[in-house]
């Protein structure tokens, strides 16, 4: 770069989600011997992409990423611009004409699909959907249709036991989170009893973690049904307790919870099936009323094979939690089948698999949906390290002005927040919370820590003044 010496390294980062936040944090603080200037992003008003629109509000790990993510964004060393959509605001060529380097980190926010005989009725739905309607997510209808009440989850991730945990309890038992007046609202008139969720191996092959079993057992009035018939240990199975401390752990709980099991005569019914595998969504009239399952048996090798005994379940309502998808994004290369843009350790690649001069990826974008949030600092540091090894070769942003982009989005009018705002819409949902009336519950009154504010519109006014 014939410029570097006398103008910092321009960066944009798409995304202000964990991944993009983690990038802009390694940037800041990599030894280098010249200046970085980097703008983080978002099409959402607010930042923190998955933390804010992707965990069940009643996780209580939430509030410590959130505060590390605040921290780094505080600091003022890195230009939050929210509101503001690649591909609809901005082209590729705007921006790459106002930055030495772009890095993409816009996650995974679509379902991935299931191949299965009966998905589309009526009452089938993607639990990514329906994650995005209870965090209030502003571009998603504000109405669920919660009517069933028995409902079956397909999915033996964190994600399943999520959409679980929330669509089996009470709702005034979640007015002590950040949930949504119109999401509590629908929450309260759900008339469901039976939640099940369904694996298609053993109690030891299981995604979730620890932290997130655990919390089902949390869950006031809800009592948890297990099936012994379904827990079966094969070689694989036994190996991979004895050397991984997580298995361990989960096992242990499920094993201690079927031997101590009662009927408590809750009104809510949690069930965990395993070694079931569904073929088909049984309907009527154009709606579920029913799933099949054949039943598996452990292979001796990890995975599970079909037995040739088939078992049907009185469901009105099938959420299939089988992972997230990446989105395509304009004027990139997309690899649809994995939902990744294809990359070589965070370089993105043309149609040739050869490295696109100054642009980069990082997080689920990159990788696909796969490990825990704390993975993606991994991903960054990975990105971060070919970005800066690649510098002396990046192509020159013909307009590197910090002010370019704030009068290119103005020209074109759109309403782009800031860090400064977002501090005033993070006021202002507390505010809410303190000023509500203190919400009456079977328990007595439940102050309410924040009300989260859904509207875009109002998100955007709010953060703007």
């Amino acid at each position: 770069m014939s410029d570097s010496a006398v103008r910092p390294l321009r960066v944009a980062i798409i995304g202000a989600g964990p991944a993009g936040v983690y990038a802009a944090d390694i940037l800041t603080k990599a030894e280098r011997e010249f200046e970085v200037s980097i703008d983080l992003l978002d099409s959402y008003p607010a930042p923190y992409g998955l933390i804010r629109y992707g965990v069940a509000p009643d996780h209580p790990r939430i509030k410590g990423i959130v505060k590390a993510l605040h921290k780094v964004l505080d600091r003022g060393d890195i230009r939050f611009l929210g509101n503001v959509t690649y591909g609809r605001d901005l082209t590729l060529t705007d921006i790459r004409d106002m930055y030495d380097a772009v890095i993409f980190a816009t996650g995974a926010v679509k379902d991935a699909n299931i191949e299965l005989p009966g998905i589309e009725l009526e009452g089938s739905f993607g639990a990514a959907d329906f994650v995005s309607w209870y965090d209030g997510q502003p571009d998603v209808p504000r109405t669920w249709p919660l009517e069933a009440k028995e409902v079956a989850v397909l999915g033996n991730g964190n994600v399943a036991l999520d959409v679980a945990r929330v669509l089996s309890k009470h709702a005034e038992d979640m007015l002590i989170t950040e949930i949504p007046d119109n999401v509590f609202e629908g929450l309260k008139d759900s008339p469901v009893t039976d939640v099940h969720i369904f694996g298609r191996r053993g109690p030891a092959q299981v995604k979730f973690t620890p932290l997130e079993l655990r919390e089902l057992s949390h869950s006031r009035d809800v009592d948890i049904v297990l099936y012994p018939e379904d827990f079966e240990f094969d070689e694989a199975s036994d190996e991979l307790i004895k050397s991984n401390n997580q298995v361990k752990t989960m096992v242990n709980t499920l094993t201690n919870w079927i031997v101590e099991e009662q009927d408590t005569g809750a009104s809510r019914r949690l069930h965990l099936h395993f070694l079931h595998n569904p073929v088909e969504v049984i309907g009527e009239d154009g709606k579920v009323v029913g799933i099949k399952f054949e039943r598996q048996e452990l292979d001796g090798n990890g995975g599970a094979r079909g037995t040739g005994e088939f078992v049907d379940y009185p469901v009105q309502a099938v959420y299939r939690a089988v992972g997230y998808l990446g989105s395509e994004l304009a004027e990139l290369e997309f690899d649809a089948k994995r939902g990744i843009i294809p990359n070589e350790g965070g370089r993105v690649l043309d149609a040739e698999g050869t490295h696109v001069p100054g642009l980069y990826t990082t997080g689920w974008i990159k990788r696909g949906p796969v490990g825990l949030i704390g993975h993606t600092k991994g991903d960054a540091l990975e990105t971060i390290g070919n970005l800066l090894e690649d510098r002396l070769s990046l192509p020159v942003a013909l307009h590197p002005s910090e002010d370019a982009i704030i009068e290119l989005l103005e020209s074109r009018g759109v309403e782009y927040t800031t860090w400064d705002g977002w501090k005033k819409l993070d006021e202002h949902e507390i505010s809410l919370g303190a000023t509500n009336t203190p919400t009456q519950t079977s328990k007595g009154p439940v102050d309410r820590p924040r009300v989260k504010v859904v509207e875009r519109e109002e998100m955007v006014r709010i953060s703007r003044g």
